[in-house]
């Protein structure tokens, strides 16, 4: 005898597991990206300490490679959220509404909080933190090397590799805030 439950899987009960599963990951990843940030002050902050303590500038180009690290992971994660964000909006909202007949947008938040006021000058605002901390921070500390007596030219060959790739980091977190 076959046994029925109340418990069928729906096209709509799929599509909520995956807006709970996307949204989960969505909110790991912000928490993610937000620490990026701070580890990566602490760990400048710490380079820039031990340099002094020691006398040795050359240690100044470990913040270059910090920085380019952690600030490509930073935008990758970023963009990986932004994107959770236009498929609930562009795709999974959507498809819902159509399934459910719903006379409304679902996941109404996802569209509410973007036309927020000041939203345009809090993006650029970070835009502004994001490349000084991964961008102008590590300059400085190139600068500072460059400046120094060990600035010999090995050196001086990898810290404008360094210099290199940081204004593509740079360049791609101006790309990116432009969409």
């Amino acid at each position: 005898m076959a046994v029925t439950t109340t418990d069928d899987v729906t096209e709509s009960k799929l599509l909520l597991a995956e807006y709970d599963s996307i949204k989960e990951e969505q909110k790991t990843r912000i928490g993610f990206r937000d620490n990026l940030l701070y580890f990566t002050l602490a760990a400048a902050t710490a380079v820039v300490a031990i340099t002094v303590q020691s006398g040795q500038p050359q240690l100044l180009l470990a913040v270059p490679v910090i920085c380019i690290v952690l600030g490509w992971t930073y935008l990758v994660n970023d963009e990986k959220i932004s994107s959770i964000g236009c498929y609930v909006r562009d795709r999974l909202g959507p498809r819902l509404c159509e399934l459910t007949a719903a006379r409304s947008a679902v996941f109404g938040w996802e569209t509410y909080h973007r036309d927020a006021a000041g939203r345009t000058a809090r993006k650029r605002l970070q835009t502004t933190v994001d490349l000084l901390t991964y961008l102008a921070l590590p300059m400085v500390c190139v600068t500072a090397f460059w400046r120094s007596p060990a600035a010999e030219t090995p050196l001086v060959v990898v810290s404008l590799g360094q210099t290199l790739a940081l204004a593509v980091l740079g360049w791609r977190f101006l790309r990116y805030t432009e969409r």
